[in-house]
């Protein structure tokens, strides 16, 4: 804990923590980093993610913050050591930065202990955006490489409980999504999606860990992790529970059978981790192991790192209906640039990635690590202009997005209701 507020004091200050020397008045000379004043303004939480820093969110300070692990180049190995396989570009660019427990999942793995993958989405409007793809393309991989099962929770009811909407829509979301996550290629024989407001009436096993961890989580604790007021409707304080309860295999009787001792992964966004950390202080009460996690950063709006992505602006993101050229106009007017004010200036002293939001696309989406390399060092050095950069991101996003509309109209109301059907699942545990 010391560590941490030397850190976090460094952080706002810029200087190390003396004791003998109490903090001055910083003056307006000080050259300090200007974004390590940020860092006290980041605000993380499942609702609402802010920073005021063009670069986004200082994500060694949230590690601090939040207790979690960097993911190292020598976790990066031992899971390529462990699958077979070269890691996905998400770990080899740091956008899943962070974990919790990863090396305890390979150690199982190792020895032919089983896991389970779980992962989810609050459907909020009918169409998904590029950053909601990122959980499900990462996950699809681990799937692939660890050929394991997956549960995908729709909540569905948290949506209806935090928003404006009619429980009707809020179910009809959640199919419109599952198409769009069906559609990023999982296996059906390993893959169970499911709505809250649907399986929970369905499972006697989801519902008895519901409410075992009901009881073991108090208001006042509800109250500090997740801010809720007094003037909150107890749905929502009684909504976590929900979401922890599918890190417990025995919340699904028909893939697991009774089985308590099944560890759960979990690949989700920063902001859910305090869902999952009030989960595993729970988990050991109820006789069922930690859920591990890995966290990814966040996906950045068109207009910069320091602003949201909203459902109702749709200039703040590409999202997956848009048409090729939605996509081009989009990237052209609202992508915000780390270009210089004239092309001269640019070719002069470069641009800069580091803010750059069709750069920061470029490493959720090229594949090709030589060739993002390559457009990183001639933007910074002015040989490359943002138009050029800017036809780059478009190149490869115009198919992406094509091709996943391809696969998603292939995707039935009947495709969706398999998968939604609580059914045994394909999978060599022991």
């Amino acid at each position: 804990m010391l560590l941490s507020l030397k850190m976090s004091y460094k952080a706002t200050m810029g200087e190390d923590y003396k004791a003998d020397c109490p903090p001055g008045n910083p003056t307006a000379g000080n050259n300090s980093d200007q974004d390590t004043t940020k860092a006290s303004e980041d605000f993380v939480d499942p609702w609402t993610v802010r920073t005021s820093s063009a670069k986004g969110i200082d994500y060694d300070k949230l590690i601090v913050q939040f207790g979690s692990s960097k993911i190292e180049k020598d976790l990066v190995n031992r899971i390529e050591r462990a699958t077979g396989q070269r890691a996905h570009r998400f770990l080899r660019r740091g956008i899943f930065f962070s974990h919790r427990d990863m090396n305890q999942v390979l150690d199982a793995y190792e020895n032919k202990k089983p896991f389970y993958l779980y992962t989810g989405r609050g459907p909020s409007s009918e169409a998904m955006h590029l950053g909601h793809l990122v959980p499900f393309i990462f996950t699809k991989w681990l799937q692939d490489v660890f050929n394991v099962p997956l549960v995908i929770q729709m909540s569905d009811d948290e949506k209806y409980l935090w928003k404006d909407l009619t429980l009707e829509q809020a179910y009809s979301y959640t199919v419109e999504n599952a198409k769009d996550i069906i559609a990023c290629g999982f296996d059906i024989n390993k893959t169970f999606i499911f709505s809250d407001l649907e399986y929970m009436g369905q499972s006697p096993g989801f519902y008895k860990n519901v409410v075992k961890i009901q009881k073991h989580v108090t208001f006042n604790q509800v109250k500090g992790i997740f801010g809720f007021t007094d003037s909150d409707c107890i749905g929502k304080i009684s909504f976590p529970a929900v979401q922890a309860a599918p890190s417990f295999s025995n919340s699904f009787p028909m893939i697991f059978r009774d089985r308590t001792d099944i560890q759960c992964l979990i690949p989700c966004a920063i902001d859910q981790d305090p869902y999952f950390r009030m989960t595993r202080d729970v988990a050991p009460r109820i006789g069922h192991p930690k859920p591990a996690l890995l966290h990814s950063t966040f996906f950045p709006a068109l207009q910069g790192a320091q602003t949201k992505m909203s459902a109702s602006d749709p200039n703040s993101s590409i999202f997956l209906t848009d048409s090729a050229k939605q996509i081009k106009s989009k990237v052209n007017k609202h992508a915000f640039s780390g270009g210089r004010d004239t092309v001269e200036e640019h070719r002069q002293f470069g641009g800069n990635c580091d803010v750059d939001v069709s750069f920061m696309y470029l490493t959720f989406f090229l594949e090709d690590d030589d060739r993002l390399e390559q457009i990183r060092k001639d933007y910074t050095s002015g040989a490359m202009l943002t138009g050029e950069l800017k036809k780059t991101l478009i190149d490869v996003l115009q198919p992406l997005v094509a091709e996943h509309q391809a696969r998603r109209k292939e995707v039935t109301e009947e495709t969706v209701k398999e998968f939604m059907t609580p059914r045994q699942l394909s999978f060599h545990f022991q």
